[in-house]
């Protein structure tokens, strides 16, 4: 148990003293996905009765939102082990677009191998992050401003670079059959990302819940002093949790590179914050030491649900943002306050 668990863990009750039921009930409030399930179930059920008839519970409309919520939770879930670390990363967005053109670029116009050109870019990803974390520790700037300078080097140089190589932002791509099949197939219209997702999720889970490095990162963004005092390298998890990010990032660009049939440096602006969203949402605290995994996966899942619910509504998809901003807000107070009941709980 980390530092910070420690505090927040309710007192094991008396069984002859307290039932079991209200005992049950009130640790499950504690946990900090719960809010994540609250959410994601009334915001299911709000696009089951307004979209009835329309198909968004078909297989098609489930593999639609699904899909959408396992490209961005491939990227989502390292970016909130990053938050609950205490740190931000707003580099991923611009390396999700520059992955993507190594990919494209490497194969689709200098005919290198596909199997040589992803771990290219996978590599590209986890040096982004290896650079982010030193620079973030050793300096001791706000790891916000220390990404944001990131992205704008990683998205000015790719933009650049694509240009200049290929002629273009955009390159197209063949992909392999043996590539297709580990990063591009399909099972119906249910893709390989929701796959991929769900093994990171379960990795993500056991690191954070069956290891020591679990626990060093709750104490990392609970209690950073108690935990450098307690032995614990809080900047050798901090530059882990930054790689990691990255190389999610990264692996996001190789699943849109495949199953798009080509790169574009330009794709992955749209995760700069969809990521943290979809973490807030999932009960991730933005100062860090509080959150699960199965709360992100919630959350991930509530973002799907949101994007493609829209749709299927026939309403103005810019709605979409509309849901996304309460949502985030609504979460924001909801995780603050299971925060508190859990520290009420010792």
């Amino acid at each position: 148990m980390t530092i910070d668990q420690a505090a927040a863990a309710p007192a094991v009750p008396d069984e002859q003293s307290e039932p079991l039921g209200p005992s049950l009930i009130a640790r499950t409030a504690r946990r900090p996905e719960f809010g994540a399930l609250i959410g994601a179930v009334v915001v299911y059920v709000f696009f089951l009765v307004t979209t009835s008839g329309s198909g968004f519970t078909s297989v098609d409309g489930t593999a639609s939102w699904l899909d959408t919520a396992a490209e961005l939770g491939v990227v989502a879930t390292p970016v909130a082990l990053l938050l609950i670390a205490g740190e931000f990363d707003l580099s991923i967005g611009s390396v999700v677009g520059a992955t993507s053109a190594i990919v494209a670029i490497g194969s689709g116009t200098y005919t290198m191998p596909q199997w040589a050109s992803i771990p290219l870019a996978i590599g590209f990803g986890l040096l982004v992050g290896l650079v982010n974390g030193l620079v973030a520790t050793r300096t001791k700037l706000p790891s916000f401003i220390v990404t944001l300078g990131s992205s704008l080097v990683v998205g000015g140089g790719a933009l650049g670079l694509s240009r200049a190589l290929s002629g273009s932002t955009a390159v197209t791509l063949t992909p392999e059959p043996s590539v297709q099949a580990v990063f591009g197939s399909k099972a119906g219209q249910f893709q390989v990302s929701i796959a991929w997702w769900l093994a990171i999720a379960v990795v993500a889970w056991w690191v954070l819940t069956r290891t020591r490095t679990g626990s060093w990162i709750y104490a990392t963004g609970g209690a950073p002093d108690v935990a450098r005092d307690a032995g614990v390298p809080t900047a050798r998890v901090k530059v882990g949790l930054f790689m990691a990010t990255s190389a999610g990032a990264a692996l996001v660009g190789v699943l849109q590179t495949i199953a798009y049939s080509g790169g574009d440096v330009t794709r992955g602006s749209s995760f700069i914050f969809d990521g943290v969203i979809a973490a807030v949402i999932g009960g991730v605290l933005l100062q860090g030491g509080y959150g699960s995994t199965l709360g992100v996966l919630l959350g991930t899942a509530t973002y799907g649900i949101v994007s493609l619910g829209i749709f299927y509504t026939g309403w103005n998809t810019d709605y979409a943002q509309l849901f996304l901003g309460a949502l985030l807000l609504v979460a924001v107070m909801a995780n603050n306050y299971f925060r508190k009941l859990a520290l009420s709980g010792r």
